[in-house]
């Protein structure tokens, strides 16, 4: 199954399209990605508060949209509203069901101040506004209301990575259809700050040491009560630059030796994961292609070697307007 999604670049004849994996260092945009983080907990917060629990908390994430990144639907006790990190026009924008909407504007500003606006739009459109007050998985992280330090907000660096994010999720969701077992959406994590999407085998993983700063371990037990195969992209805080990752929990013996697709991708060991640099790919002929190859060889090395039933897991990837084959 390998074949069909190897680094075909090589073999055709493709130019990427500039503006759809732009380029995006990491230490240009440090502070304004360490920004955009912490305003996206207080968004995600405001859905964690308010939405029925989700197995492997799937009920907490962002979701990228055609704006930026969203909440998606969430129920507020008798409303429903939608929140917006609008990477566009850069705006916080929330709407009603009831037909309520409003804003402001995103820009250098302390995350109090942030915080501060946020909960007066929420107070303003009627929603709640009581929701957890400290970062997530942020190691010593300040409570929200106490953060006055002025934060960078640079534009063109935040547009420039939600247009990668939308060539991500693109792809991502194309991945995913290859799979007749479990799997996530395609989300964005606010605490960690990554848009990931995992395969599930369907067998119980043994029990997670947890460990993640500032996230309880019960949370972090649940998400991995399954074994997985999970892969995603960092705009850089997990690896130093923008990168993909892929990695099994538990690793299966072998993991760390398996050939991964394609050559600029290898396992760190540190990390214990596959990393495969985004220059990598925004650079290819065919990104699309080299990003694929990348998520199916380590997710084929997560399931060869964890003694996945993949006759019954794996499908070939799904076209438009084609119905499976059975």
């Amino acid at each position: 199954m390998l074949s069909l999604f190897s680094d075909r670049s090589s073999e055709r004849n493709v130019t990427p399209m500039n503006g759809a994996w732009p380029a995006i260092p990491y230490e240009a945009w440090r502070e304004s990605c360490e920004a955009l983080h912490l305003f996206s907990q207080i968004v995600g917060k405001y859905r964690l508060a308010n939405t029925p629990w989700q197995n492997h908390s799937w009920q907490a994430t962002l979701y990228v949209s055609a704006r930026g990144l969203t909440t998606g639907l969430v129920p507020d006790g008798n409303e429903d509203a939608e929140i917006v990190l609008d990477l566009v026009d850069h705006k916080v924008r929330a709407f009603t069901a009831a037909g309520g909407d409003g804003g402001f504007d995103l820009e250098p500003m302390s995350v109090r101040h942030f915080h501060e606006r946020f909960i007066a739009l929420l107070d303003e459109l009627g929603l709640s506004s009581r929701f957890s007050a400290r970062p997530s998985e942020i190691a010593d992280g300040i409570r929200f209301a106490d953060d006055t330090r002025l934060r960078a907000y640079d534009r063109d660096a935040v547009n420039r990575f939600f247009r990668a994010c939308v060539s991500i999720d693109r792809t991502f969701k194309r991945f995913r259809t290859g799979f007749l077992g479990k799997a996530s959406p395609v989300h964005f994590f606010w605490g960690s700050f990554d848009l990931a999407v995992t395969r599930f085998s369907g067998e119980v993983a043994p029990l997670h040491a947890g460990g993640i700063p500032a996230l309880p371990d019960e949370i972090t037990r649940e998400a991995y009560s399954h074994q997985v195969s999970s892969a995603g992209f960092w705009p850089g805080a997990g690896s130093g630059f923008p990168a993909f990752y892929s990695y099994a929990y538990p690793a299966p013996e072998g993991f760390a030796q398996a050939r991964a697709m394609p050559e600029a991708a290898y396992f760190d060991g540190q990390l214990g994961e596959f990393i495969l640099p985004y220059d990598a790919v925004r650079e290819a002929r065919d990104p699309e292609a080299m990003l694929l190859a990348f998520l199916q060889s380590t997710y084929e090395a997560a399931a060869d070697l964890g003694g996945w039933k993949r006759k019954e897991l794996d499908c070939e990837m799904g076209q438009p307007r084609r119905p499976r084959r059975i």
